[in-house]
């Protein structure tokens, strides 16, 4: 039995982002500083967060909460989410600072020329606005301000850039907590892909397994960045999602070893969870000695055409299983399979 201790939850940036207007409207509307504050988040669990920042001036308060992704290796842990409120006009509205984004395309759940602060923050935020200007018998109109310094430059590591986003940051969460290593953010970015690409009438996008590879197919068909999806091994997240919501046309690009499992009718192409099938591979190669290669790519060396095999036997397992839509309409696939340094060893359409 294993020893390890349970993984350790975090907070979002939605989280901290509702926790330091909390701090900075009690400041504003003439509390003291508090030294930590506590929320409400959505399922009804109220954490605590330490204040790490606190300014003011002439109308307006700011306060700042770091941000604790618990054990995720999320881009944003260590950042700063900091708040600035001011009196506003006619509810409560929202700014973007320095470090977070600003939306400029269509298919995302805030609409172009907002700042990414997404709807589940929006509300927690003006949640605390509510409250507290009921407490205080105050009119909730509160400018929000959000900035993340250095945001922009941690903004890189992330989707935003290919999904429209500029400048920074999204302000994220729907639950308010980070559930450590979970793939459900994965395939949610995957999501947003597929909606920004139909949002911008596109007919043709793209999932690979790796940066090689989606390197190569983007080139290959002379694709936009909001084309290629971020599919990694979450290709049945990918696909399911595409079925329900269809695109016209699916490029699938990747090595051989991920390849062969999406041939032998595995959509989770992770090391961990699926794994090559030599015994068939020989078969679908007509050379036995590959039942007992150790990995795809010397299968590869056995058999000279075997990319290309592999790239056909994927292609009928996507359009068999993938290739008609919920609604009716009919997917086009197409397959694109490297070898480590980038070289095509087969195509198939």
């Amino acid at each position: 039995m294993s020893n390890a201790a349970p993984l350790r939850r975090g907070w979002t940036t939605g989280a901290c982002a509702a926790a330091a207007t909390r701090a900075a409207l009690l400041r504003l509307w003439g509390g003291d500083w508090p030294s930590e504050v506590s929320i409400t988040l959505p399922r009804g669990e109220t954490p605590v967060f330490a204040v790490a920042h606190r300014a003011e001036g002439p109308g307006w308060a700011e306060a700042g909460i770091v941000k604790d992704a618990g054990d995720d290796p999320d881009v944003t842990h260590g950042a700063l989410i900091v708040a600035r409120v001011r009196a506003g006009a006619g509810g409560v509205s929202f700014r973007a600072g320095e470090g977070v984004g600003m939306v400029t395309k269509p298919g995302l759940p805030i609409p172009a020329g907002e700042p990414a602060i997404n709807p589940v923050p929006r509300a927690m935020m003006e949640e605390v606005v509510a409250e507290i200007a009921a407490d205080l018998a105050r009119a909730p109109d509160v400018e929000i301000t959000i900035r993340v310094p250095g945001g922009a430059a941690l903004a890189e590591k992330t989707w935003n850039p290919r999904l429209g986003i500029t400048g920074g940051l999204s302000i994220l969460g729907t639950t308010g907590i980070v559930r450590p290593f979970s793939c459900a953010a994965w395939i949610a970015s995957i999501h947003r892909g597929v909606d920004v690409a139909r949002a911008a009438g596109l007919g043709h996008v793209a999932g690979c397994t790796g940066a090689t590879s989606e390197k190569v197919v983007q080139a290959l068909h002379d694709l936009p960045d909001h084309a290629m999806l971020d599919m990694g091994d979450f290709a049945g997240g990918m696909l399911k999602y595409i079925i329900k919501h269809p695109v016209p046309r699916v490029t699938i690009g990747g090595g051989i070893g991920k390849i062969t499992k999406l041939a032998q009718g595995a959509v989770d192409l992770h090391s961990a969870r699926s794994q090559v099938d030599f015994a068939a591979l020989a078969d679908l190669a007509g050379v036995p000695a590959i039942a007992q290669a150790n990995t795809a790519l010397e299968a590869s060396r056995m058999a000279p055409d075997l990319g290309q095999r592999v790239a056909e036997a994927a292609l009928a397992r996507l359009s068999d299983r993938f290739g008609t839509a919920q609604d009716g309409s009919h997917v086009a696939f197409d397959v694109v399979v490297i070898d480590r340094a980038g070289a095509i060893l087969g195509r198939a359409s």
